[in-house]
């Protein structure tokens, strides 16, 4: 089995309106799987289909080679750990009871309660009332409860909502490595390309409910072509130079953008727009951000 997660055609419709469209994602196993997309998007929807917590509208969805339905919704959910939206906790136990609870449910072995406490770093606060963890505390509790019966597959959305700079490191560092340490799968959504740069193998974007980019980081990252920016005196003088020489040039606040060329390319140009009069004075390599990437994919500014 190639894909521990696999949809075709999954879609989903509340009063009349689609929120999510023919979304087919192809989860590898043992990597972290990146779904981005802005507020709205369709994340969340699609997540839940996945677990059946949303009944999806049409098309399937798959997990661990078992299409999801009501036959095969217990098995998928043993197999499957998952923080969505906020984790479900009971406040009046401490954090240690209420992942007794969790370790109890899905007949996990004592020992597993001690484990992710350590793994999520909560062994100091573990005898604390839920009810007085603060945000970023409830998260790392949720994260717990998912992790126990270490699970094939861990979907988490949002994960480091309400963290604070250092636990979101620590969360970060955490998904990192649960596919090395424990042969987990994680799947895990966000808003926040700067997030998944660090933490994702593979990355599939969702916009206004469709999936429009799936494959590899480092395939996103090869949208990122480098460009030559020139910053010149007389930028009439510059274009007229440019397309004499069949360069596409486009204008930006900055000085005009062309797409990057080779050193002789580079060279000949330089010199034919200093003799030229467009009054040359530097050039500098730009290559797109992630950022940049997200905006052209999706017509959205990425969130930072």
């Amino acid at each position: 089995m190639k894909y521990i997660v696999e949809t075709k055609d999954l879609s989903k419709s509340y009063r009349g309106k689609q929120v999510v469209r023919d979304v087919d994602l192809k989860v590898p196993k043992g990597c972290v799987y990146g779904f981005m997309g802005p507020n709205g998007a369709g994340k969340s929807t699609t997540l839940k289909m996945l677990l059946g917590l949303v009944k999806a509208g049409s098309g399937e969805a798959a997990i661990a080679g078992k299409t999801m339905n009501q036959r095969n919704r217990l098995e998928i959910l043993r197999k499957t750990g998952s923080l969505i939206e906020s984790p479900s906790y009971y406040g009046h136990l401490t954090g240690r009871e209420n992942l007794e609870i969790v370790r109890t449910l899905k007949q996990a072995p004592e020992k597993e309660v001690d484990q992710v406490l350590k793994l999520v770093r909560m062994e100091r606060q573990q005898d604390k009332k839920a009810r007085e963890y603060s945000l970023g505390m409830k998260q790392r509790l949720g994260l717990a409860a998912a992790l126990i019966g270490r699970p094939e597959l861990l979907i988490l959305d949002e994960p480091t909502n309400g963290l604070d700079p250092s636990g979101i490191q620590e969360i970060r560092e955490l998904i990192c490595e649960l596919p090395k340490r424990l042969g987990m799968t994680v799947l895990v959504s966000s808003h926040l390309l700067s997030e998944m740069d660090q933490m994702a193998d593979y990355v599939g974007i969702i916009n206004h409910g469709q999936l429009i980019f799936q494959d590899r980081l480092e395939a996103l990252h090869e949208h990122s072509r480098s460009r030559l920016l020139l910053k010149v005196m007389n930028r009439t003088a510059a274009l007229k130079l440019l397309e004499m020489r069949q360069i596409e040039g486009r204008v930006a606040e900055e000085g005009i953008l062309i797409p990057e060329l080779s050193d002789d390319r580079a060279a000949a140009l330089v010199q034919a727009l200093a003799e030229g009069g467009a009054g040359l004075y530097r050039v500098e390599e730009r290559q797109k951000s992630l950022e940049d990437i997200f905006l052209s994919l999706t017509g959205r500014r990425a969130s930072l």
